[in-house]
């Protein structure tokens, strides 16, 4: 073990939380500063795939997420324009036997109670709300934490799980470059008992359309349906998960689209509408300096086209703990983290990237050309819709 056993947290999401519970389980003294007033997570759907929940087992919270989670019965590719199915690829017992856990839908503040309340039941977590970190600095002893309300922590190493936005970052790196992808994202909740019986098929649906396309799924046991749609657009450019957005123009952007998307629209209300822009952003070359380092969003935000954001913070925060637990000194074992994960995080970045354009295919022949393959996969050899997931998926950190 390095030579300390106390670390400051900055961040009190999913990223934050999973760090904390992580490094608690490998011995340490956490103190986790947040600057909500209180514990609670903004959002809705998450995905949860298998290489996720096998860290959330390895934390002891895999009742709490069956409780919780949705499980899909498939993932499957619609037309948008028609609600024609290109592919539908069995999860469920399927994917759980083929790659060790179940996949999940979840709602984000659902996954947050829970990573939460584990955080409370461990006496070497001390959680901080009501606080905002202004900036860090290392002396190569401890590493302070200077917070907004002049209080001054210290520790002896600091992760910085404070998202896309992280003061953590900005003190190691300076600001981060974003560019804008020229998309616009809408999500709402819809229960389901509003909605027509069976509208909405039990599965992880990409709906894809020309200049766009839109992800649906269950929520909370199936009694919400989770939706995100996506258009590309250059007339709204701002980056936060808290800006609400007019109903009307959200179902005139989709104006468009089948039926199927066209009713759940129209069971939407004001209240649960958002609206945010997508800003793109390359791989840190570095995510560490000294008893510094970054988790999460902070050092790899990616965009939401593979779903696995919340997924690669699960990992990191593993893979944390144990390199910072296995290093002879604080800074050996954040290299060791960052040696390890980088490679990783990057390719789901840049696969991501690519979904954007391979989802947003309006035309005949872009269409023959990206789903073409897939439709006919899954009609003749369907286990060749799992080999390009077969890398994600099938991770375990926790071995």
């Amino acid at each position: 073990m390095p030579e300390t056993n106390h670390i400051l947290v900055a961040g009190g999401g999913i990223a934050g939380l999973s760090v904390a519970l992580a490094c608690a389980k490998h011995g340490y003294d956490i103190t986790l500063v947040e600057q909500a007033s209180e514990p609670g997570e903004v959002g809705a759907g998450l995905q949860i795939a298998a290489n996720g929940t096998k860290v959330l087992h390895a934390l002891g919270l895999g009742d709490a997420l069956d409780t919780i989670g949705f499980r899909p019965r498939a993932a499957t590719m619609r037309l948008g324009s028609s609600g024609r199915t290109v592919f539908s690829n069995p999860l469920g017992d399927v994917a759980t036997a083929r790659y060790g856990a179940p996949y999940y839908h979840v709602h984000r503040a659902d996954l947050h109670r829970i990573l939460h309340q584990a955080a409370l039941q461990q006496p070497n977590i001390k959680l901080r709300y009501g606080t905002r970190v202004e900036c860090s600095t290392d002396d190569g002893t401890h590493v302070h934490l200077h917070l907004d309300e002049g209080a001054v922590l210290a520790g002896n190493a600091l992760i910085g799980a404070d998202g896309i936005h992280s003061r953590v970052r900005e003190s190691l790196f300076g600001e981060e470059e974003a560019r804008f992808t020229g998309n616009v994202a809408w999500r709402l909740l819809v229960p389901t008992h509003e909605l027509p019986k069976d509208l909405i098929p039990p599965e992880a649906t990409v709906w894809t359309g020309p200049g766009g396309h839109v992800v649906t799924y269950y929520v909370r046991g199936g009694a919400l349906v989770n939706f995100v749609g996506v258009v590309e657009r250059d007339d709204w450019q701002v980056e936060s998960w808290l800006e609400t957005g007019d109903i009307a123009e959200m179902k005139n952007d989709f104006a468009p689209w089948c039926e199927t998307i066209q009713l759940l629209l129209g069971a939407a209300k004001q209240e649960t509408c958002f609206k945010w822009a997508l800003f793109d952003r390359d791989p840190l070359p570095q995510w560490s300096r000294g008893r510094v380092t970054l988790a999460g969003d902070a050092c790899h935000p990616m965009l939401p086209f593979m779903a696995q954001g919340a997924c690669m913070a699960l990992e990191d925060a593993w893979v944390l703990a144990r390199s910072l637990k296995e290093g002879e000194t604080i800074a050996a074992g954040f290299q060791t983290y960052e040696h390890k994960r980088k490679r990783r995080t990057a390719r789901v970045q840049r696969t991501a990237r690519a979904n954007a354009k391979r989802f947003h295919q309006g035309r005949l022949p872009g269409q023959l050309l990206n789903y073409g393959p897939l439709w006919l996969a899954g009609s003749t050899r369907p286990s060749l819709l799992n080999l390009p997931f077969d890398w994600i998926y099938g991770e375990d950190v926790t071995r």
